[in-house]
């Protein structure tokens, strides 16, 4: 298994979102080769700004283990977390971070800030970015003009 493998299973958590009315973003949590934790966005349906897909995966994976710190783990998303996000993966002590897709407006992998790369924090998470990229977009890309398609004919 490798990070194209898990990555398709948090897009599968995307759709799960998509088909809740929730922007498309799925999260896994990877522990040995075994997923530890399942998430997907849903701030809209909890009335809950901070119900992301990451920080229901990070719930999900601390619940299933017995503890919040979760090293050695990585976190696949679909899309560039943010930084209520980022901040969270951070405490967790996630080991490595996968996304797909680049958020232009609240990324903090490079996109708007780098908060994983601020050397004064006492933990430091790498960060690969671009898997499935063009699929994960794509998701994105469609739900959003779907929701414009709505609003123009309503």
């Amino acid at each position: 298994m490798n990070d194209e493998y898990y990555m398709r299973e948090a897009l599968s958590l995307a759709n799960a979102a998509e088909c809740l009315g929730e922007v498309p973003v799925g999260a896994i949590i990877v522990r040995d080769g075994e997923i530890i934790g399942r998430g997907f966005n849903s701030p809209i349906g909890e009335s809950d700004p901070t119900a992301h897909a990451e920080i229901a995966a990070l719930r999900d994976a601390a619940r299933r283990v017995g503890n919040y710190r979760l090293p050695g783990a990585t976190l696949y998303v679909t899309l560039e977390p943010c930084a209520m996000c980022a901040g969270a993966i951070l405490h967790a002590r996630i080991a490595r971070v996968v996304y797909g897709a680049r958020d232009p407006k609240t990324g903090v992998h490079g996109s708007v800030v780098d908060l994983f790369a601020v050397e004064r924090l006492n933990h430091h998470t790498s960060v690969e970015g671009g898997v499935l990229a063009e699929e994960c977009s794509r998701a994105l890309s469609a739900f959003f003009a779907a929701r414009r398609a709505q609003r123009a004919s309503a």
